[in-house]
């Protein structure tokens, strides 16, 4: 089975790890076929282009959900522990997604810069989605700072 890179903002970042925007009534059904055994899910539950039931569609389908809401305005160190726990606890391959996969994506730029993935290269993979940085709107501010947190003596 091949990637359902249809999905919003899909992409693969290894063999165990892949992410979107949003998922939707047919996906629980395309990402058990190539594998998923764990979503992670940082949208808001009640964003209006959410999956009604996604974690009972997901079960359906033998996928283990874990949902950490995180608003698009606020994005705290809280959510990204608790995304680094999910994303650690052992389920693989995992798929994590959002809405627009711009919350995924600086999740996981922080996430592979303190483990010491080169700026260049984290950067690039956030890129393919957004760069917070290149859209002059207030609500990429809070993203710019959550980027700024990475910990420099994990590096």
């Amino acid at each position: 089975m091949t990637d359902p890179e249809d999905i919003r903002g899909w992409q693969r970042l290894t063999s165990r790890i892949t992410t979107s925007g949003r998922v939707e009534d047919g996906d629980p059904a395309r990402l058990a076929a190539i594998g998923v055994a764990h979503v992670i899910n940082l949208a808001m539950a009640d964003h209006p282009e959410a999956l009604a039931e996604e974690e009972g569609k997901l079960a359906a389908q033998g996928i283990r959900y874990t949902h950490i809401p995180v608003p698009f305005d606020a994005p705290t160190e809280a959510h990204y522990a608790a995304f680094v726990e999910a994303l650690e606890s052992g389920d693989t391959p995992v798929h994590v997604h959002c809405i627009a996969n711009y919350r995924v994506s600086t999740f996981f730029y922080r996430y592979h810069r303190e483990r010491g993935m080169g700026e260049e290269e984290a950067r690039a993979l956030m890129e393919r989605q957004w760069a917070p940085e290149a859209i002059n709107h207030p609500s990429t501010r809070p993203w710019i700072e959550f980027i700024k947190r990475v910990k420099p003596d994990e590096l």
